[in-house]
């Protein structure tokens, strides 16, 4: 399953850019959301590791206005975001 990390932050909208798993090379696809329950729709579809700990730093990168998380996702998922 590819792992890509989704950042996150706020400036007149939630921007999320996505870099793949070594956290240097960046994906082309970039999403703006209007509101922050979208980011955790987004971890939800893309089969994060949402136990308490994760949900929790989610919530807080929200509460300050920036954060991320890794996704693991399908291939036709990652195909996508290509």
């Amino acid at each position: 399953m590819p792992r890509v990390y989704p950042g996150f932050q706020h400036r007149k909208g939630w921007h999320v850019s996505f870099l793949v798993s070594d956290l240097q090379t960046s994906l082309r696809k970039h999403l703006t959301f209007a509101s922050e329950q979208k980011i955790v729709v987004l971890a939800e579809r893309g089969n994060a590791e949402l136990n308490l700990e994760n949900r929790a730093a989610i919530q807080h990168g929200i509460a300050i206005g920036r954060g991320g998380f890794y996704l693991n996702l399908t291939d036709e998922q990652y195909r996508r975001l290509k």
